[in-house]
């Protein structure tokens, strides 16, 4: 089989390696697709570090082409589309076993799975073999639409995570593709959605997605902004999608009394930021972490696009062929697109 192998950094190369044998409860997956996360856009970098060889790709659609012996064939059979969900969860910890696998306590990016030559979470191999748990059936899209549910079921748990209600004022910063996701999923639960990017062109996309304001925070003060849109309450919840440190400390201006605050994203660098503990404690803010999804945002996201009910043809970038793996990564890495897809088929 192929498989797009990490050597180095800004080095990825095509390898043959041999295809993996199913057995026992393992389904072997045949990858029709799989989008380049900005993880894996950092693996390239050099940002987030990992042990060469290394096999990366964790937005995943495919297609059964075996079942072990022991697979329920009631449930399951060879030709069933499917997304491969997050195949790094232990399933065993304390976490895991109370419905938070999105924390596993042992949640390995560099774990070695099964029938892979390398390390690594292996979406980017043309055959991957995983346990039934980790694969969830969709249907009515493209494998390029469908391997972008993995994001989609992230975004629902943060937005759940905050629990967004009806009229909830909710600001969003940062227009990349989980911005918009987010603005998707916060519009549809019936809040009054702004968005704040930079990016004029993603300010009007947001807009066409449900926003009620964009904006832009290098042209006006972004908390007087949203002052001014609130009435003065400001947003019952901030998510901030942004990697970008001094973005934190900008929430704070842009929150209400008893709100919150979702830092969905990582932070590059990871530097400390400065908070008022008697301005949390006052004014009753929360102030929350999420990252991952679990099997209930899997199974939702599958649904809510196999039913049109979410729609992610507009965050399909660039579509390449896995032959021109490396010119799919430099281009991804240029960080001016949603999702640069690498096809199989």
């Amino acid at each position: 089989m192929k498989t797009a192998v990490f050597t180095g950094i800004r080095k990825v190369e095509l390898q043959e390696c041999e295809t993996p044998h199913v057995s026992g409860n393992k389904v072997l997956v045949k990858v029709n697709s799989c989008a380049i996360c900005t993880w894996e856009q950092r693996v390239y970098t050099g940002v987030n570090k990992v042990e060469f060889p290394f096999i990366g790709g964790h937005e995943i659609a495919g297609e059964i082409a075996a079942l072990g012996e022991n697979v329920n064939k009631i449930e399951w059979g060879v030709g069933d589309k499917v997304v491969v969900g997050a195949t790094l969860q232990c399933r065993n910890c304390y976490y895991c076993k109370t419905g938070n696998s999105q924390s596993c306590e042992h949640f390995d990016h560099s774990a070695h799975l099964e029938g892979l030559p390398y390390k690594g979470m292996g979406g980017l191999s043309e055959y991957l073999l995983v346990s039934p748990d980790c694969i969830f059936k969709y249907k009515n899209v493209t494998p390029n639409e469908a391997c972008i549910i993995e994001p989609l079921s992230c975004v629902i748990h943060s937005v759940e995570t905050a629990n967004v209600q009806m009229g909830d004022f909710v600001l969003i910063i940062g227009c990349g593709i989980m911005g918009l996701i987010h603005t998707i999923l916060c519009q549809k639960r019936g809040a009054a959605v702004i968005v704040s990017d930079v990016n004029e062109a993603r300010l009007e996309l947001a807009k066409k997605l449900g926003a009620i304001c964009t904006i832009n925070p290098a042209k006006i003060d972004l908390s007087e902004a949203v002052k001014d849109i609130t009435g003065g309450i400001k947003a019952q919840v901030v998510f901030d999608t942004t990697p970008i440190p001094t973005v934190v400390q900008d929430t704070f201006g842009c929150v209400s009394n008893a709100g919150k605050i979702v830092l969905y994203s990582s932070i590059h660098p990871a530097e400390p930021v400065l908070f008022d503990p008697n301005w949390v404690h006052g004014k009753s803010i929360q102030i929350l972490g999420t990252a991952n999804s679990n099997d209930r945002d899997f199974m939702r996201a599958a649904q809510m696009v196999s039913e049109h009910v979410i729609d992610l043809k507009p965050f399909i970038s660039e579509i390449y062929p896995i032959e021109k793996i490396e010119k799919a990564f430099e281009s991804a890495a240029k960080a001016d697109k949603f999702r640069v897809v690498v096809n199989f088929s």
